[in-house]
């Protein structure tokens, strides 16, 4: 199979479903920045123990999938080429590892600068691209139909971002950083 098509030539491309759209379109923004988001989880994969990286290997595969309903015109369309649905379980099971790791943490009493070691500011990347992912999410659903589990999941996905950036931390004996505002 080739990867070059000649079918974006002219700025459009293809949803799943067959149906070409700009490639500035809101949807290709929206499942564009979930691309990234997986991409940057894939070097934090990278950088982490294997424990974590089967962890973070299923989070790139919910998003994996995440991204196709997203580039489908329509649920039908997704279902038709069997993407995986994104359910409250995925969330469910990123507040349980959330949990988990917070259990661990000691009381945050400050905004915390992100920082202290690579691995931590990746995590920290990871969180930011993800908020956009969920913006972008956000901001298609505003215009067309995108089931609301998409953005929940995103949310609590920066969620755990965050926590895994501190539990982080906390296992390489880092010191976080308090914003202290100045003025």
């Amino acid at each position: 199979m080739k990867i070059y098509t000649r079918t974006g030539d002219k700025g459009t491309t293809g949803l799943l479903g067959g149906e070409r759209v700009p490639k500035d379109h809101l949807r290709i923004e929206a499942y564009g920045t979930v691309d990234e988001l997986n991409s940057q989880l894939g070097l934090l994969r990278d950088l982490t123990g294997e424990g974590r990286r089967v962890f973070l290997t299923g989070i790139q595969e919910t998003l994996f999938g995440l991204g196709s309903r997203l580039a489908s015109g329509s649920d039908a369309d997704a279902d038709r080429f069997k993407v995986p649905p994104i359910t409250d379980a995925h969330v469910e099971a990123l507040e349980t590892a959330m949990d988990a790791m917070d259990r661990d943490l000691p009381v945050m009493r400050n905004f915390i600068l992100p920082g202290g070691h690579p691995i931590i500011s990746q995590a920290h990347i990871c969180r930011t691209v993800c908020r956009r992912a969920e913006r972008r999410v956000v901001q298609l659903a505003d215009h067309e139909q995108v089931p609301e589990v998409l953005v929940r999941y995103l949310n609590r996905l920066s969620d755990l971002l965050f926590v895994l950036a501190r539990h982080l931390g906390h296992e390489l004996g880092i010191v976080e950083t308090p914003w202290k505002p100045r003025g």
